[in-house]
């Protein structure tokens, strides 16, 4: 089923923080082990026991957790370039550990126009703070199925705020970013 209007729901994670073996559920690369239940529901405690262990072993880098000033320069430097990329966000969240956007990409290649402005972000956080990595890799895309799902959508991610989410929404137009400050 294709994208309602073109619409995508996209989230991310940050570098670290969402690995198999994770008490919330989780999800091999292509599903090629089988894991009963997701964030909602979650496994059964213990059902794979060390995994969660290993995994944070062969980590390069520590786990991120963006800091308040960091959701921000993230989220700004995000949303500035998927709006010159010609995309067009219409409500962002960044927290310490996941990034949600609703968007509008010029065609379907959804994972590319939000990869391009997560390296945009990744630069900011390095040229700022020094960071080494900032997100995992890989992308949730999910089509909007129709308007009322648009809408959800909307205000599921306009929520985070309550949260200590940086919220960012069309409203608000595009502001001078953090980095161009500096």
């Amino acid at each position: 089923m294709g994208a309602w209007n073109g619409w995508y729901h996209v989230t991310s994670s940050t570098y670290g923080t969402w690995l198999p073996g994770d008490p919330r559920g989780w999800r091999s690369k292509g599903h090629k082990k089988h894991v009963d239940g997701d964030y909602r529901n979650p496994p059964p405690a213990g059902a794979d026991p060390g995994l969660l262990e290993y995994c944070r072993g062969n980590l390069k880098d520590p786990p991120v957790r963006l800091t308040p000033p960091q959701r921000r320069a993230a989220g700004e430097a995000i949303v500035q370039r998927l709006l010159e990329l010609g995309t067009e966000p219409i409500v962002m969240s960044v927290d310490g550990i996941h990034l949600h956007v609703l968007l509008r990409p010029p065609d379907t290649k959804v994972r590319q126009w939000v990869g391009r402005a997560k390296k945009h972000a990744h630069f900011v956080l390095h040229r700022r703070w020094g960071m080494p990595k900032v997100w995992q890799r890989g992308t949730g895309v999910r089509p909007i199925q129709d308007r009322r799902h648009q809408l959800n959508v909307f205000e599921y991610i306009r929520a985070h705020e309550r949260a200590g989410a940086w919220v960012w929404t069309f409203r608000e137009g595009v502001h001078r970013t953090t980095e161009q400050e500096d």
